[in-house]
């Protein structure tokens, strides 16, 4: 009946051609539709089900049988870890499907049936008393959620697509090219080629199907956020949105660990003896470099989607024509909501899965004496300490949504940021347990750096780890200042607004350099303290351990884009203005801690690329069989202090070509906005009687990011490879350095800057109209928009995908590091790389 009605109600609406679909019919809105779910179902229970059994098959002895005892051990942990974060996953978007696409104002004193799993505060807040106009405004409401959630889906599907298929045609071309000239490497092992390509095939599918998966998560629980925003008190918005980035956060790590250890499994077959995991740990570098390639790809192109559909839509709505962001007036929103799921959320997701995986390979090739000495347990740590990790988050994460649950705006960036905090308390503690059950009282570890063994302790290893958990956090806090409008430096950015945008973008400059200061000595002192305890070991244990929480920094990360998406679907839904305001307090706090997530992963960055080029010396000594790199890289070599210049170039030269694309993209998408609406003067009436062209905007904003990405991650795949072949092996080690150093301080102060501008601009909307800061619609507030403009590129396009350079860069250069040794042995073809 409710069905028919709404399909009555929709037909009797005075205008037709303004409440017309956004999509064409017969479209499926996740969630709606039985292909949805078998997708979601597919990617959450089907793949890592195969995985599994693979897994049981091959469990440790690999004689057919297994019992028990192998559960206790380091596959027992790792697998089981791995199937409980699977399950929290499937358990938690369980919870967010009972959630109906559906607007209904009750009056104050009705409630809303329970939704699963939630707490007695979530069942017994109510939903806002509007005025009603019969039931068709509820069910007219209902139409328009449901229209825009169709078409923000289909944008986001649509441009998934076109970008996998880029993806794909690249990893098949590029699987080619990593078994020649990984197979001519050392000893012309064409075995090690082929597990290596098939490692490459594997880390970049699984890295697709994370973004895939978050972006369908996503676009699922935005709608749903926005409906759990009707009712009264902050507890079911903010369970549905952290619930949503819960999916995200374990499902990506849940898989992962599954996929690189069954992997590692597989190989094993191959290879038996302890003696020859070092070439198994060779292999599974391919699967780091196949996650960043995807990564590389998904944070460019969804970046340059998303801040192209962002700047166009604020530039000639706010700035020029004063309609609010998000208005269903502007024809660029839908496309701006579309770039949040596939920017924020699936590039996002590929990047920190690619930061997984190549972390993880570097500890496992620098390790990888250990499973000669100790055991394959040992050479795993790395991939325990993952494990272990996904409890703890798992553990923590009740006390956002059970224990202190969130009930007040004041409460929000509270909750997150405890997040942070307990799951790296308690991390710190079950990681030492695990330590001391893996590893003996003392044990030996071949030095990456000198021809020497290591004399090392599980207290020691645990050191490692904790620095980089605790280093991490620190640089979360500091983002934290420089980003959050609570403290001194945004507000200061705020007040430069008063006297125009140039002023702005000034302090904001200023305060990106000046934000680089601290996470850069916190680094130097994590590096400096791993290396010393660990050798280079350390260093990519320290890696580790920024990431041992990585389920809740992908929860906290997916959480900001659900909120930003659900306020904009609330505003074109034209819901009570209260939906929108809270919405906009829950995604003022997700932007914090979206950059302490940054930071986050920044510095996990500069830590996995140190160890990843730790890894490729110690991978071409040894197939140089000791012969080069005897004492290290000498930095006064020519070739490579030439070429180190040459490193410390690469992300100026990246970050120019994602920022020009960007404003490539802008410009269209602004001409594209101002034409229709000098075609369609009505569109910015406050009733008006036509309909933007929504579809315009989606199409410029999908062409150009396609055809933007390509050059800049050509630039930062080939370099290396060429720079090797052609001039060897000591080229690239300046060449890896010098990204490396450059890329920290860019990243750090491009993001921290786009923040600042960001929250600066939400500091002033809160002023009231008229206050010393304007308020909305003020010069002042205008100042500050056109710094978050400029800043969108800065967070959300350049900055972050600088972490996938200087990893990208060093991960490949680590997987062709035998082929680059086989050319002249590691001269290159010029001959000009030799040692001086």
């Amino acid at each position: 009946k409710r069905k028919d009605q709404m399909e009555i109600n929709k037909k009797s609406m005075t205008d037709e051609s303004l409440h017309e679909p956004l999509v064409r019919e017969g479209s499926s809105p996740p969630g709606q539709s039985r292909a949805a779910r078998c997708t979601l179902g597919a990617c959450g229970v089907i793949i890592p089900s195969i995985l599994i059994v693979l897994g049981l098959v091959i469990m440790p002895d690999y004689t057919g049988d297994w019992s028990i005892n192998d559960w206790l051990n380091g596959s027992g942990v790792i697998i089981g870890a791995s199937i409980i974060a699977l399950a929290w996953a499937f358990l938690q978007f369980r919870t967010i499907s009972q959630i109906p696409v559906q607007s209904m104002e009750f009056h104050a004193n009705d409630t809303l049936p329970s939704v699963g799993g939630s707490p007695e505060s979530e069942t017994t807040e109510t939903y806002l008393s509007f005025p009603l106009q019969g039931e068709s405004v509820q069910d007219n409401t209902t139409l328009r959620l449901i229209e825009i959630y169709e078409a923000i889906y289909e944008g986001a599907e649509s441009f998934l697509r076109a970008e996998y298929k880029v993806c794909a045609m690249f990893i098949f071309f590029f699987a080619i090219i990593i078994l020649v000239l990984v197979g001519f490497g050392k000893d012309s092992n064409f075995v090690i080629g082929t597990f290596t390509m098939i490692s490459f095939l594997l880390g970049a599918l699984t890295s697709m199907a994370s973004g895939y998966l978050g972006m369908k998560v996503a676009v699922y629980s935005n709608v749903r956020t926005t409906v759990s925003a009707q009712k009264t008190g902050w507890t079911a918005c903010f369970n549905t949105a952290f619930r949503a980035g819960a999916v995200m956060g374990f499902a990506l790590c849940g898989l992962g660990i599954l996929a690189i250890y069954v992997t590692m499994l597989c190989f094993r077959a191959y290879y038996p003896d302890a003696g020859e995991w070092l070439h198994l740990t060779e292999c599974i570098t391919g699967y780091g470099l196949g996650g960043s390639c995807i990564a590389m790809f998904g944070r460019v192109g969804g970046g340059i989607y998303t801040k192209a559909a962002d700047v166009g839509a604020d530039l000639v709505g706010k700035v020029v024509h004063g309609i609010p962001e998000d208005d269903p007036r502007n024809p660029a929103t839908i496309a701006d909501n579309v770039g949040d799921n596939v920017g924020d959320v699936a590039g996002m997701g590929s990047d920190l899965f690619g930061s997984f995986a190549e972390s993880t390979a570097a500890a496992l090739v620098l390790g990888s004496s250990l499973g000669v000495n100790l055991g394959w347990d040992a050479m795993c740590f790395p991939i325990i300490v993952s494990a272990v990790g996904v409890i703890t988050c798992l553990l923590c994460s009740f006390l956002a949504t059970h224990i202190a649950p969130v009930r007040s705006e004041a409460q929000v960036e509270k909750a997150l940021k405890v997040q942070l905090i307990s799951t790296t308390i308690v991390n710190v503690g079950l990681i030492l347990l695990a330590a001391f059950a893996v590893f003996p009282a003392e044990f030996e570890l071949s030095s990456a750096t000198r021809n020497e063994e290591l004399i090392l302790t599980p207290y020691l290893v645990w050191l490692c780890v904790v620095f980089g958990a605790v280093g991490g956090l620190i640089i979360g806090l500091v983002t934290e200042y420089f980003t959050s409008h609570s403290y001194s430096p945004v507000r200061e950015v705020a007040n430069s607004c008063k006297t125009g945008a140039a002023t702005n973008m000034i302090y904001g400059i200023a305060l990106g350099y000046k934000s680089v200061i601290i996470p850069v000595v916190i680094l130097a002192l994590c590096i400096y303290g791993s290396f010393r305890l660990c050798n280079l070991y350390g260093v990519a244990l320290a890696a580790i351990g920024f990431l041992s929480n990585l389920a809740t920094g992908l929860t906290i990360d997916v959480y900001g884009p659900v909120c930003d998406n659900a306020g904009g679907i609330a505003e074109m839904a034209e819901l009570d203005p209260s939906v929108r305001e809270k919405t906009d307090a829950l995604d003022a706090a997700g932007n914090t801690t979206a950059a302490i997530g940054k930071g986050f992963a920044i510095g996990s960055a500069a830590l996995v690329s140190l160890a990843l080029f730790g890894a490729f010396v110690s991978r071409v000594r040894s197939s140089s069989n000791g012969e080069i790199f005897t004492h290290g890289v000498d930095l006064l070599n020519p070739i490579t202090f030439a070429f180190l210049v040459i490193g410390g170039m690469i992300p100026f030269a990246f970050a120019a070509m994602t920022m020009k694309s960007v404003g490539v993209a802008a410009m269209d998408m602004v001409m594209e906005v101002q034409r229709q609406f000098d075609e369609k003067p009505h569109l910015l009436d406050e009733n008006p009687t036509e309909r933007p062209d929504y579809d315009a905007c989606i199409e410029i904003s999908t062409n150009a990011s396609l055809k933007e990405m390509v050059a800049p991650g050509a630039m930062v795949i080939f370099t290396p490879l060429l720079t090797g072949i052609f001039f060897g092996v000591y080229a690239v080690s300046g060449l890896l350095v010098g990204a490396l150093v450059t890329s920290i301080q860019l990243a750090i102060s491009m993001s921290n800057s786009g923040g600042a501008w960001d929250n600066a601009k939400k500091f002033i909307e809160k002023q009231p109209v008229g206050s010393e800061l304007g308020g909305k619609g003020s010069d002042i507030h205008k100042a500050a928009v056109v710094g978050d403009t400029v800043g969108d590129p800065f967070k959300d396009t350049s900055g972050p995908a600088l972490n996938i350079v200087m990893k990208l860069m060093a991960v490949l250069s680590l997987v062709f590091a035998d082929f680059f040794y086989f050319v002249n042995d590691g001269k290159g073809v010029t001959m000009l790389g030799g040692e001086v």
